[in-house]
């Protein structure tokens, strides 16, 4: 096996920490491992209950070759000494009820594993503007290709999309996804007075189910580059008439086209 064959330990997954779980890696395997912590960061306001249901949602659905393929497990046995002590402080901090130690093993209770990618907004730090193109391109067919399969991310932050090693980008952060048709898409009401215009916090109500797209431009706070090439490919995504009309035609039975591959890739019916 890989253990048998590597001496490398299990060290905490590059990235941004997750509000709901936390992920292990091996440098030298390219597999990650994720557990549910015991309590999650705010403002998260899920359950463990309903992080597994949306596991299980994604493990049936059509995952239209645009999310990460999960695997789930019970009492997966390591080795202990191939944990760095980094690690084994951040899994006793955050989700000791999962951990058990059998003489020389670390027993979890629960885990998911998946493919290892590159976290998007790690990739943008350092791609050319080739790539930056070339993924932001994908990152907005990710999110229309799942649209079309019913599927909304809940949340499009690059941190929660990953890049394979051949470009691809794909959606691996299932706390928050949603049917599509469930979402209440808005717009940002106009403000009626100078108090409302300088508030900072929203002086409208805003129920759960609540999607503003005005507001998916903060996705790329402190990334223009990466912003100007997502709006110049996939604008319409910020409009909320887009997603109006995508709800309609999955209500309606329609099969929404996606397109698998890029612009460059697909053959032109024109031609």
């Amino acid at each position: 096996s890989h253990m048998r064959n590597s001496q490398d330990q299990f060290v905490i997954a590059p990235g941004i920490k997750g509000m709901v779980m936390s992920v292990f890696t091996l440098p030298s395997y390219d597999i990650v491992f994720k557990i549910i912590k015991d309590k999650f960061d705010p403002p998260k306001e899920v359950t463990h209950e309903i992080v597994r249901s949306k596991y299980t949602l994604v493990s049936r659905h059509d995952r239209i070759g645009r999310m990460a393929d999960t695997q789930e497990f019970a009492n997966f046995s390591f080795p202990l000494s191939r944990f760095s002590n980094e690690l084994m402080e951040e899994l006793q901090k955050v989700a000791p009820s999962l951990l058990h130690i059998e003489g020389d093993r670390l027993i979890i209770k629960h885990l998911y594993t998946e493919r290892r990618m590159t976290p998007l907004n790690l990739f943008l730090h350092k791609a050319s503007a080739e790539d930056t193109r070339g993924v932001m391109e994908e990152y907005g067919n990710a999110i229309k290709q799942l649209a079309a399969a019913n599927i909304f991310p809940g949340d499009m932050l690059l941190k929660n999309f990953g890049v394979t090693r051949h470009k691809r980008v794909v959606f691996y952060d299932y706390d928050e996804i949603c049917p599509l048709t469930d979402c209440n898409f808005r717009r940002i009401p106009e403000p009626q007075n100078e108090e409302q215009e300088m508030s900072l916090r929203p002086w409208y109500t805003v129920a759960a189910n609540d999607v503003f797209p005005e507001e998916f431009r903060l996705f790329f706070s402190g990334n223009p580059g990466a912003r100007k090439a997502f709006e110049e490919m996939h604008g319409d995504i910020y409009d909320v008439k887009f997603w109006w009309a995508l709800q309609e035609q999955i209500r309606n039975g329609k099969i929404v086209d996606v397109f698998p591959y890029r612009r460059r890739r697909r053959f032109d019916r024109n031609r």
